[in-house]
């Protein structure tokens, strides 16, 4: 299963940051890049349905 993290720029949108294959190391990596940049992530999966969002 694809699992693309994406983060939001100051003016709302979404830009694609990064694409995995597992579940949990996708969520440990967006959680710590959004503590390290203060951005807000989400994972999403291959079809654009939210998995989960993460606030810095």
């Amino acid at each position: 299963m694809k699992i693309v993290l994406e983060y939001q720029d100051q003016h709302g949108k979404w830009h694609r940051y990064q694409e995995k294959h597992n579940e949990g190391d996708a969520y440990r990596s967006a959680k710590a890049r959004s503590k390290a940049t203060g951005k807000r992530f989400r994972i999403v999966d291959g079809d654009g349905r939210l998995i989960d969002l993460i606030d810095p």
